[in-house]
C-alpha cells in the first residue's frame, strides 16, 4: 500500500505559504482503483475494532466518510473554529506554520465509543494531538490515529505518545 500512496503523491512547493512543500494526494482520490484500495486497506485493520471515526478537516473527511461506510459506522467531522452549528468543545494547536482551533460538537459521541481518527497527513502532530484531546473531552477514547502519509522528519508522532499511530508511508 505505500508503494501505491508514494505513486499518486505529488509535491507543490510554497502552498500554503512559502517554504512549504505541500504532499498532494488528491491523484490518489482521482484514481477510483487506487482510492479503493486505500480504503479496503483503512477499514481491514479496524473491521470490529472501532465505534465511530472522526475526520479531520478538510481531507480527513474524505478518507472518514469512505472508510465509515465501508465499516457501516457513523463518522464525525472535526472541524476548523466556527464551522460547526452546535454546541462545541475547541482545542487550539500549532501548525508547522501557524496556529489553529479545531472543534467538535459536545454530543458527537457516546460515552466510551472507541473512535478512528482519521487524517492525510501527520507532519508536527498539533492538529491530531488537539483531535485526540477533543475525542477524550467529548468523553470517548481513541482508539487509533491513522494517516496516509507521516512526515517523519517533524517528528509528530512523538506528541501523540500513549496512541496506536499507523501511518501508510512515512518520508
Amino acid at each position: 500500500m505505500a508503494e501505491l500512496v508514494a505513486s499518486k503523491l505529488r509535491d507543490i512547493p510554497d502552498f500554503p505559504q512559502p517554504g512549504i512543500v505541500f504532499k498532494d494526494f488528491t491523484p490518489l482520490l482521482a484514481d477510483g482503483v487506487a482510492f479503493k484500495a486505500l480504503v479496503d486497506d483503512i477499514a481491514g485493520r479496524y473491521r470490529g475494532e472501532v465505534d465511530v471515526l472522526v475526520g479531520i478537516e478538510a481531507r480527513g473527511f474524505i478518507l472518514a466518510a469512505a472508510v465509515a461506510y465501508e465499516l457501516g459506522l457513523g463518522m464525525v467531522p472535526v472541524r476548523k473554529a466556527g464551522k460547526l452549528p452546535g454546541a462545541t468543545l475547541k482545542e487550539s494547536y500549532a501548525l508547522e506554520y501557524g496556529t489553529a482551533e479545531i472543534e467538535v460538537h459536545t454530543d458527537a459521541f457516546e460515552p466510551g465509543q472507541r473512535v478512528l481518527v482519521l487524517d492525510d497527513v501527520l507532519a508536527t502532530g498539533g492538529t491530531a494531538e488537539a483531535c485526540a484531546q477533543l475525542v477524550e473531552r467529548a468523553g470517548a477514547s481513541v482508539a487509533a490515529i491513522e494517516v496516509v502519509l507521516e512526515l517523519g522528519f517533524l517528528d509528530g508522532r512523538s506528541r501523540l505518545t500513549g496512541h496506536v499511530v499507523n501511518a501508510i508511508l512515512t518520508v
